[in-house]
């Protein structure tokens, strides 16, 4: 989810929000139709958003608004979004983009409850926090870690914070790291929002690469977003990966210069070639405009088999029953 770039943007950061819970059959997903086009491709998407958002009034907005459709919330929702798309597995995490701390760890008992049934086509990313404040919200978050099907986390430094070690202080070092090691232990990714400018800007995440990306996977979200993060990423792809640093991401809101360069790059050296995933980021995104990215692009047939799902199912699927 790109929304929130700039969550100061936002406005309202002090509004009411009162969660709800949509009754049985309240959030039924507008029928769609199959997508006509000719995809031909087995497609797993790494990064797919579910559950309700409520409405917010955005910017300048004087009256609530829902930018985006809704996420699926039933498990027959999310098979109907997969079909019309020609998903076979899919990875979900809550959806998000307003400025209240509480609103995403509302939905991981949903992403929970979806890979339960899921029947090992639905892997799940739980939303943690390494905000002090969201303490025993995260806390509670991780003792979901062993459920069925979840096989990831999900932070975002959108609504405060940074992703810069060198300036944690002492209790949010402490939940980082608490978080960090429940992942590693389970040897699972986590999933952080990058995108221009602020707090989630690619440079505040390198030295935090640095001092845990070896032992610790991270995946960058969005390719390092725009094209500033982008080229700074690229910039330094090889000498991560070389450099034994576990970086992973995705090609979902990117530009398409940038997954173009780094592909031909993965092509010609194989530089990274399992670290590359497709993520739709539905319904932010699109998923057309995302396949069309990788589908289009001047690179083997090889590469673009190990993007659109060899990837996903070495590093999630394969491990759920």
């Amino acid at each position: 989810m790109c929304f929130m770039h700039h969550h100061n943007l936002l406005g309202g950061g002090n509004k009411q929000w009162k969660h709800s819970v949509p009754s049985a059959g309240e959030n039924k997903l507008q029928e769609e139709k199959p997508l006509t086009m000719g995809f031909g491709r087995k497609v797993y998407s790494v990064h797919s958003h579910v559950g309700v958002l409520e409405p917010w009034p955005f910017y300048e907005s004087e009256e609530p608004i829902s930018p985006a459709d809704p996420g699926p919330s039933t498990s027959e929702e999310l098979t109907r979004f997969m079909e019309c798309r020609g998903i076979e597995k899919c990875l979900i995490m809550p959806n998000y983009g307003i400025p209240v701390q509480e609103q995403p760890f509302q939905l991981n008992e949903l992403v929970v409850q979806l890979c339960r049934e899921g029947k090992g086509r639905v892997a799940g990313a739980l939303w943690v926090s390494g905000l002090p404040q969201n303490r025993e919200l995260t806390e509670k978050a991780l003792t979901m870690l062993d459920e069925p099907g979840i096989r990831a986390l999900k932070m975002s430094y959108l609504l405060g914070g940074t992703p810069d070690p060198r300036k944690w202080d002492e209790a949010t070092l402490q939940l980082h790291e608490k978080i960090f090691n429940e992942a590693r232990e389970r040897n699972i990714p986590i999933h952080f929002h990058t995108s221009p400018g602020g707090n989630s800007d690619i440079t505040n995440f390198f030295e935090m690469i640095k001092r845990y990306g070896k032992d610790l996977k991270i995946h960058l979200v969005h390719m390092g977003g725009g094209v500033s993060g982008h080229i700074r990423l690229i910039s330094q792809w090889r000498d991560l990966i070389e450099g034994g640093y576990q970086v992973y991401i995705d090609s979902s809101w990117a530009i398409g210069f940038a997954v173009r360069k780094l592909l031909k790059e993965i092509d010609q050296t194989g530089i990274g070639v399992d670290r590359f995933l497709f993520g739709c980021d539905e319904p932010w995104s699109d998923y057309e405009g995302e396949f069309w990215k990788i589908q289009g692009a001047p690179i083997s047939d090889e590469i673009k088999e190990r993007v659109f799902w060899a990837n996903a199912e070495e590093q999630y699927f394969s491990k759920l029953v």
